[in-house]
């Protein structure tokens, strides 16, 4: 065993039948906050479950280098208390992270509730792979991205219905047009166009009454809640507990639109195009994955930023 003074153990010095025990005693003796580097001659990925299963999530786990001599990776014991962020919160914090949440169909925006780990296990991703890339969104510099987090209520109302919800107006009623069109001409020999198009009407309909409702009643209540006053009949009838329901119901209707473009995504095979696709299909799959980007981004800055500061904020002021 090679043990310094920055606590690393050479798990290849032990015998094959003492790593994983003198491991575990090693992070057992750490007090919260400390960490153990242990420095391996292969992946020892294996450990990261057994500790999982055995430990629960008490421990972050980070690749330091990752062979092809070394696997040295940091095991920290988290702070009794320490709650882990959900795919919700970190994209938050930092958007940079929700490309890697995309690039393995994690839905940060509806289902942005959710650890990592609970995302993984439902997908049966690797999630050692995915926390490290999202780790590895940490060394990078940043970008100077859009502090939506930092914006107070009312800004960030009206910016999600003067770029999102303008977005949704300009681009649905051609996508509309182009999914009846592409139905039309290439229905017989691709039948799941018949769906797609029902979903992309549905899609709309959904969204523009949704859209409607809280441009009518829910920022212009936000946005009493910003200026302290008590002088809209909303505020007045509308409790703690019947606000939180009201986000609620914006919650579900955020799912249930969200399930329908997921819909969409399988039916379109990740909008692959076929071999035979002509122009109008091409732009159609092309405009269909613009307007899910630019949807997730919409509900993530509603579900993850504006509601959960809208129920801190509401709370102070009954």
């Amino acid at each position: 065993m090679e043990t310094t003074l920055e606590n690393i153990l050479n798990v290849t010095l032990l015998d094959p039948q003492l790593k994983h025990p003198t491991i575990f005693n090693r992070f057992d003796q750490l007090d919260e906050g400390e960490s153990l580097t242990i420095h391996n001659d292969h992946d020892p990925k294996p450990l990261y479950y057994q500790l999982l299963g055995q430990k629960g999530n008490i421990f972050t786990w980070e690749y330091l280098e990752e062979g092809p001599q070394w696997w040295k990776v940091k095991i920290k014991k988290r702070v009794s208390g320490e709650i882990e962020e959900t795919l919700g919160e970190l994209a938050a914090k930092d958007l940079r992270k929700a490309e890697i949440f995309k690039k393995y169909g994690l839905d940060f925006s509806c289902e942005g509730k959710k650890t990592i780990k609970e995302a993984c296990a439902e997908k049966g991703l690797d999630v050692t792979k995915v926390e490290q890339e999202l780790q590895q969104t940490d060394k990078e510099p940043a970008s100077r991205p859009m502090s939506y987090d930092e914006w107070d209520l009312d800004f960030l109302s009206d910016y999600i219905v003067n770029v999102h919800h303008r977005y949704v107006r300009k681009n649905l009623p051609d996508i509309t047009a182009y999914a009846q069109k592409v139905m039309e001409v290439h229905g017989e020999r691709h039948p799941e166009l018949i769906e797609i198009n029902n979903l992309v009407k549905a899609v709309g309909a959904d969204l523009l009454a949704h859209m409607e409702k809280e441009e009518i009643r829910l920022f212009p209540l936000l946005k009493t809640f910003v200026n302290r006053t008590k002088e809209t009949a909303s505020q007045k009838t509308l409790t703690s507990n019947e606000f939180q329901h009201f986000i609620m119901q914006h919650e579900a209707e955020h799912a249930f639109v969200g399930n329908e473009m997921n819909d969409i995504r399988k039916l379109t095979n990740y909008y692959t195009l076929p071999e035979d696709a002509c122009a109008s299909y091409t732009l159609l799959y092309r405009m269909l994955d613009e307007f899910e980007d630019d949807l997730d981004l919409h509900i993530h800055l509603e579900n993850n930023i504006l509601f959960p500061k809208a129920i801190e904020l509401e709370n102070q002021i009954q």
